[in-house]
């Protein structure tokens, strides 16, 4: 198994080719009778997949749409955070599924994302990597971030889309992922940013990790669907404890309204929530905000 290490520009593998994805080899690797994907496209260049799958499911797209792009100009993470990479060097797809679960298990989704990531890249390049609560990606050990996740839900008559219609097709959520796959040190944003390539994989392929990502989503997805969301009964709650690196961390989550949070990361509940528990000893779920894992010296 690969672990983070330090590559520079002049390391083997910096200056490797970025070839584009091939849309009809996605298609035809994951699109099949009976599977959850239905369609896989590939554009050459967009301003943010997620805002275009969400804009279509607005518009009643049916769920099992996979929209990926091979340069994203205007990409968007939490909170209207940016995303930017050059073209090719990192993995942006976004997909689109309505699952018939009750609402308040939606949470799991990203979560799911995030378990299917952490599989596709121990088993493909072998990179070694952790989730922290609720949508980043972090190496093992170093705890550079590879890749954020980001949910978004479309529901029916939402009134941002033309004329108000959705298709009478239930709530779509569409969940993407840009993983960072080839940059080197100098193309990334921030010194917490790390790719897979300075995790030891400069020759991760973006073709192939989108295939195993999106088969393993679908794997974890079709379990939890059918088990109606619940996913303890699906087996998904303890496959996310297993690689959360959050759960037993002390942590000061930022809340909604300018509001803090100073505990320990005690466990995931039923709807993705994340349990923190103060030093007061009272527990507090929590189905948003930025979580910041502490260190010794800074509790």
């Amino acid at each position: 198994m690969s672990t983070p290490s330090a590559v520079g520009p002049g390391d083997p593998g910096a200056d490797r080719p970025r070839p584009p994805l091939s849309g009809p080899e996605l298609q035809s690797a994951l699109v099949r009778p009976g599977g959850l994907w239905r369609s896989v496209e590939v554009l050459p260049e967009i301003a943010s997949t997620n805002s275009e799958l969400l804009d279509r499911a607005r518009h009643g797209e049916p769920g099992g749409a996979v929209l990926a792009a091979d340069h994203q100009t205007a990409g968007r993470g939490r909170l209207d955070r940016g995303f930017a990479a050059p073209p090719r060097a990192a993995l942006t797809v976004s997909a689109l599924v309505r699952p018939a679960v009750p609402p308040t298990r939606l949470g799991w989704l990203p979560l799911i994302m995030g378990v299917a990531a952490v599989r596709a890249l121990q088993s493909g390049p072998g990179v070694l990597a952790v989730l922290k609560w609720p949508n980043d990606l972090l190496a093992q050990g170093s705890e550079l971030k590879l890749a954020g996740i980001l949910s978004e839900a479309a529901f029916p008559g939402d009134p941002a889309a033309a004329g108000g219609e959705s298709g009478g097709v239930g709530i779509g959520v569409v969940i993407g992922i840009g993983l960072n796959v080839s940059q080197r040190r100098e193309e990334l944003p921030v010194e917490t940013a790390g790719s897979l390539a300075l995790c030891g994989a400069p020759d991760a392929d973006r073709q192939e990790l989108a295939a195993a990502l999106l088969g393993e989503f679908s794997a974890l997805y079709t379990a939890w669907s059918a088990a109606g969301g619940d996913a303890e009964a699906a087996g998904l709650a303890e496959r996310y404890r297993a690689c959360c690196a959050t759960l037993g961390r002390r942590v000061l989550a930022h809340l909604p309204g300018g509001r803090e949070l100073r505990g320990r990361a005690v466990d995931v509940g039923e709807g993705g929530h994340l349990a923190v528990r103060d030093d007061a000893g009272e527990e507090h779920l929590l189905s948003a905000g930025d979580v910041v894992h502490l260190r010794p010296d800074q509790d």
